[in-house]
């Protein structure tokens, strides 16, 4: 999979938004987002089952429900995650990842994925 943020910005003011893209290779059956911080550990912040017309279901995260919306290309193969209402705290190194069958995990826990895109920073300045 590879990860990218749009027009290549990884910053944005608190209150902006951005979206990130996952392009996924190979036949898609889950797609997830996840961030992480220094000392801590990989969070999920959301997480879809991939259907022919959309996705099929969508999970998120407690701390970005609201204001981060995961959606689903079928014939792009393709994920993105549109996150608003952009706070500093949402501030990590954010990843995606997919899978390419059901694990039982989940659609927020890493180990429902074994395919990672290299992560890319996200900063949210106040």
């Amino acid at each position: 999979a590879v990860l990218q943020v749009e027009s290549g910005r990884g910053s944005e003011q608190g209150g902006g938004s951005l979206t990130l893209t996952c392009v996924g290779s190979d036949s898609i059956y889950s797609m997830g987002w996840f961030r992480q911080t220094p000392g801590k550990e990989r969070e999920g912040v959301a997480g879809l089952h991939a259907g022919s017309v959309g996705a099929l279901r969508t999970d998120y995260g407690d701390s970005v429900k609201g204001r981060f919306t995961a959606t689903w290309d079928n014939e792009e193969n393709t994920g993105y995650l549109q996150m608003t209402s952009l706070k500093p705290e949402d501030t990590a190194m954010y990843y995606c990842a997919t899978g390419d069958r059901p694990a039982g995990y989940g659609f927020l826990d890493v180990r429902t994925y074994k395919d990672w895109a290299q992560g890319t920073q996200v900063i949210v300045s106040p």
